[in-house]
């Protein structure tokens, strides 16, 4: 540590203060020989758990043909069978397109040129407490300013936030569309923005699902003004959910969606999928990057898909996000869960939000912290999020065993008395 402190600038924050040496499915040993079950997946990416043995073969494969060309140069088989794969699978009817990248704010920044090139507008709509990236552009259409807008200004103008629907905290549907409503008669004129860009299920942002109602609402919006639908699938996606996409729980067809995190088992690899006619507006040479859809994590990405299908990963998200959401009704019944205000999310996409006091909803981002850093002790490793950084989200590997997953609740219920017992 002393050594990451004196090296890498502390910019780049690190969660816990462990190094691991080698991990496999849900478990993690570090170079002490500790072992820690993984709740975190690498921030959203491992749904089919560490090293599987497939995305490993598939790698090794790819590795001995070739590690990079340049798609640009001279394209490549599994880069276009990729394509070809995840445009059958996306939820949107009619003829499509794929283009990948190497990050998920390369994939939401490509939407964005994408649908200011079909549309020839620039504005954007995005909505509180959504994460879309780092870079300048997808800083500004983030809705949380600590960490990742405070000091970086000024920010890319034309992205404007309306709140996202949350009725735990009094944000329903109706007041969602009644800010951009609001928003088309006092800032911008409709026939100015581009696209709407939405996580079906916020990541950073709490894990609160956007309700279907809403996101027909928004359909229908951008319909009647020639707006384009991006739905951001970075964190919800490749099974997570119960389904393929989040999105596909409502019914609602987007015209784009951005992938990155789990479509490659870690390997840097994201994409955009749309309708052909909107992926094709802009002209040979406006899209691509040196590193964009490198042949290894495409080799990666299909064994993702083939594991996701073969070991009915979808299916598996949803018995994982019952058994979460059972227990954690029954602990918030006890001492150690007092403290949990509601717990929500999609499928293995699971979340509790700590409160000080129930009644009032009081955010209690100190309790989080403690808990995180005390199951931490524990053997378990958990992330906060949310708004106000009170919300601990599990993103256990889909692959994750009953016993394992059980396992690791139990340490979360352990620490959540402990650090409860401590503030």
């Amino acid at each position: 540590m002393a050594r990451r402190m004196a090296a890498v600038p502390r910019g780049v924050a690190n969660a816990f203060p462990i190094f691991p040496q080698r991990a496999l499915n849900s478990e993690i040993w570090d170079v002490e020989g500790k072992r820690y079950i993984d709740f975190a997946s690498g921030i959203a990416v491992l749904n089919v758990g560490h090293s599987h043995p497939r995305v490993q073969a598939a790698i090794a494969r790819q590795v001995e043909a070739f590690q990079h060309v340049g798609f640009q140069v001279t394209p490549y088989e599994p880069y276009i069978a990729l394509a070809e794969r995840l445009n059958k699978l996306a939820p949107i009817r009619g003829k499509k397109k794929t283009i990948f990248f190497s990050t998920g704010a390369e994939a939401v920044e490509n939407a964005v040129k994408i649908a200011r090139s079909h549309t020839r507008r620039s504005g954007v709509i995005t909505f509180t407490g959504g994460f879309h990236g780092r870079t300048l552009m997808t800083m500004a259409m983030t809705g949380k300013v600590v960490p990742y807008k405070a000091g970086f200004g000024p920010l890319p103008g034309e992205v404007y936030h309306v709140p996202f629907p949350v009725a735990y905290h009094d944000v329903t549907a109706d007041d969602s569309f009644y800010a951009i409503e609001t928003l088309f008669k006092g800032d911008v004129d409709p026939s100015s923005i581009a696209a709407i860009v939405i996580e079906p299920v916020q990541g950073e942002g709490g894990f609160y699902a956007a309700p279907f109602s809403f996101l027909k609402r928004l359909r229908q919006l951008c319909d009647e003004h020639g707006i384009v639908f991006v739905a951001d699938e970075i964190q919800s996606g490749f099974a997570r959910t119960g389904k393929m996409f989040a999105i596909e729980h409502s019914g609602v067809e987007p015209d784009l969606i951005t992938v990155a995190k789990s479509l490659a088992a870690g390997l840097p690899l994201s994409g955009v999928i749309g309708r052909a006619n909107i992926m094709d507006a802009p002209a040979p040479g406006g899209l691509g990057g040196t590193y964009a859809g490198n042949p290894i994590g495409c080799a990666a990405a299909h064994a993702v898909l083939d594991i996701i299908k073969d070991e009915k990963l979808a299916l598996r998200a949803e018995v994982i996000g019952r058994s979460l959401k059972r227990r954690f009704k029954e602990i918030a019944t006890t001492p150690a869960g007092k403290s949990i205000g509601d717990i929500h999310g999609l499928g293995a996409m699971t979340a509790i939000e700590l409160v000080k006091d129930r009644k009032k909803r009081t955010p209690a981002p100190e309790l989080a912290k403690a808990v995180s850093q005390c199951a931490q002790q524990n053997g378990l490793l958990l992330l906060s999020c949310g708004l106000y950084s009170n919300v601990l989200r599990i993103l256990t590997p889909l692959t994750i065993s009953d016993k394992i997953l059980n396992e690791g609740i139990d340490i979360l219920e352990k620490s959540l008395l402990q650090s409860a017992k401590k503030l």
